[in-house]
């Protein structure tokens, strides 16, 4: 496989795990394309163009150096400099990022906008979970414009080093398996929530680093109720004045890779339960299921910068 083949399947396995189900991609990217086509020639120069194909945008080939048939990858949650020199020094063909740099981080708040259609299909109105969230999204573009995109691409185009980072579409098929495993079990107490994601060998692994799954608002013995997986993809956290409104839609614990205090707080006051997955564990999972495809076609996987790696092919 050629890089492009490579981000073209995850991609495709992005929108394939997507919680919204791929008939709301395909329309989110139907609003894209006529956002694009109502523009002005000038406006259409400034257009990110991959927008039109792409519906994850933190998600980037950010530096091919030589278009090659692809052997061995080196794939971490986080690519900088250092990380690059590595990977320069072991001759990989490929480096595999999680988190979003250069022009993916810039488009972080793009991928938010799935956020409300998640929250709605757990039964808070669209309108209600767009209102909340929409300052939310504009506070997080707003947060990464002080950041220095370009690094790790820069330094990526120095030494010559295949660079990609595949962000949302791994945090989908997170959300995804998780999602279904949940639904697949009769899970009456949150510690049986808890014990079940324990199973799972990522997370349990996680443990041994004093980062496994917590419950940080309710108690193990609390009911679980109704279990929503709402935040584990979308880019970042939403908006924390949505968990009011899932505890009217009648949400009783929420599965969330990490949570902001202000989160607890919000959740606790409206009597919701937060279950807390783990942030690299999480990421971890997503990054191995995109990644045995991978190997399935014969590339050698390296793991590093906070990856465990878990093979399930």
């Amino acid at each position: 496989m050629k890089i492009q083949e490579i981000f073209d399947l995850a991609i495709k396995m992005g929108i394939n795990s997507d919680l919204r189900g791929s008939a709301k991609v395909e329309k989110f990217l139907s609003r894209k394309k006529k956002k694009y086509d109502e523009l002005s020639e000038g406006k259409k120069e400034e257009f990110d163009i991959e927008a039109l194909t792409n519906p994850y945008l933190d998600s980037r080939i950010h530096n091919i150096a030589e278009d090659k048939e692809i052997k061995k990858v080196l794939s971490g949650i986080d690519a900088d400099t250092a990380e690059l020199l590595l990977a320069k020094q072991l001759g990989v063909d490929l480096v595999i990022s999680h988190h979003p740099v250069g022009k993916g981080l810039s488009c972080l708040g793009d991928v938010m906008e799935m956020q409300a259609d998640i929250y709605n299909q757990y039964g808070v109105p669209i309108n209600v979970a767009e209102a909340l969230n929409n300052p939310k999204i504009g506070e997080v573009t707003r947060s990464v414009t002080s950041s220095n995109h370009q690094k790790s691409v820069d330094a990526a185009k120095i030494l010559g080093v295949n660079f990609i980072n595949i962000h949302t579409p791994a945090d989908n098929l997170v959300a995804n398996f998780l999602k279904n495993l949940v639904e697949s079990k009769e899970l009456e107490t949150v510690e049986e929530l808890i014990n079940l994601l324990k199973e799972i060998p990522e997370y349990r692994e996680a443990i041994k680093n004093g980062s496994g799954p917590k419950i940080i608002t309710g108690k193990g013995d609390n009911r679980c109720g109704k279990i929503a997986i709402t935040e584990i993809t979308g880019g970042t956290e939403a908006s924390s004045k949505l968990m009011e409104a899932l505890s009217q839609a009648g949400v009783g614990t929420v599965v969330a890779m990490h949570a902001s205090e202000d989160h607890r707080k919000k959740a606790e006051a409206s009597h919701i339960n937060i279950v807390i997955a783990g942030h690299i564990s999480s990421d971890s999972l997503g990054m191995n299921l995109f990644l045995d495809e991978l190997e399935k076609k014969g590339i050698e996987i390296i793991p590093f910068s906070g990856l465990t790696r878990v093979k399930r092919s």
